[in-house]
């Protein structure tokens, strides 16, 4: 009798930790499937361009394909929000830019750094200051005292109105204490155009990222005066920053990141964050961040919460100052 009841409690204890055992072996096993990686912006982009090699590379750690999925549309809002909307099981996470921390500013969306839980900062390339090379300055500090001296003499491009190199020089000229309505902002649709203007004489500087206007500094027929980073581009290490070049501490960048939707397990989490650690250490990714010339920049996920949070009160404020915030 002694022997089968020991049998019975023995049967029911295994019953009760099957099904833990079981968990816990689920978590271990993850990935056991493809990987989805959504991208809010177009194939042959620089967003594109980073999300492909990280997921390559992810493939190799993880042992599961990384599929890489454009979602694009209303200014960067589709496919930002479908990554907020998937399933939180680590099966589809997605690439996000600094277009969350400006888009609920423009109302545009609700989203927010807050709607995802953030993996890893992958990267962030600063703005510059572009002149033509044959304009008369040596220095920023020449151009921003003819901007001063003659308001409205200057026209200025690089994106469309209220995006993130309208933002940089909007927010560059505040920290200066002079009115970013004294440059006018003459939109454009990406950097490319907004350089052409600046070749042709349409508008004398143009805000954008060194690797937007490389090919062009290369070619001797565009200068940089300055970039609005806390340190000097890998790239261009002649370049000063703002804060060299002016005193002003403003700071800004095209940043990129991995995050997945709110409410995924912190074991996937914690995995999916290693994962990226190694990408971004990987000679192959530096290597890849280098021969594009885009700036490196990492964070793990609760760094990369505390970045987004600053980005977003930082981009409001200046949006609420230049009129763009609704």
């Amino acid at each position: 009798m002694r022997r089968l009841m020991l049998a019975g409690l023995a049967l029911a204890a295994s019953i009760l930790v099957a099904p833990t055992l079981s968990a816990t072996a689920a978590k271990a096993a993850y990935p056991d499937r493809p990987i989805t990686l959504i991208v809010p912006w177009g194939a042959g982009g620089g967003t594109d361009a980073v999300a492909r090699i990280v997921a390559s590379l992810m493939e190799k750690d993880l042992g599961q394909p990384v599929a890489v999925v454009n979602r694009t549309g209303g200014q960067g809002v589709v496919g930002h929000q479908a990554i907020a909307d998937a399933t939180p099981d680590g099966y589809t996470i997605g690439i996000i830019t600094v277009e969350i921390a400006m888009m609920h500013w423009q109302g545009l969306t609700q989203l927010s750094g807050t709607s995802y839980t953030p993996l890893a900062l992958m990267n962030e390339d600063p703005a510059g200051v572009q002149v033509r090379a044959d304009a008369p300055y040596k220095t920023l500090d020449d151009l921003i005292a003819d901007i001063k001296a003659n308001p409205g003499k200057f026209k200025a491009s690089g994106t469309g109105q209220g995006g993130i190199w309208h933002l940089a020089l909007a927010g560059m000229l505040s920290s200066l204490k002079v009115s970013p309505a004294s440059v006018p902002w003459v939109p454009s649709n990406g950097a490319a155009p907004g350089l052409q203007d600046l070749m042709a004489g349409g508008v004398q500087l143009v805000t954008c990222s060194l690797p937007e206007a490389r090919s062009l500094i290369d070619a001797g027929r565009v200068k940089s005066l300055a970039i609005m980073s806390t340190e000097r581009s890998r790239l261009m290490p002649n370049i000063p920053t703002l804060k060299e070049a002016a005193g002003s501490a403003w700071t800004i960048g095209a940043w990129r990141g991995i995050a997945a939707p709110k409410g995924i397990d912190k074991a996937v989490s914690d995995k999916l964050q290693a994962a990226l650690k190694k990408v971004y250490d990987s000679k192959e990714y530096q290597d890849f961040l280098a021969s594009r010339g885009f700036g490196g920049r990492y964070a793990d996920g609760p760094g990369f919460a505390a970045f987004m949070a600053t980005a977003d009160s930082a981009l409001g404020q200046v949006m609420k100052e230049t009129g763009l915030a609704k």
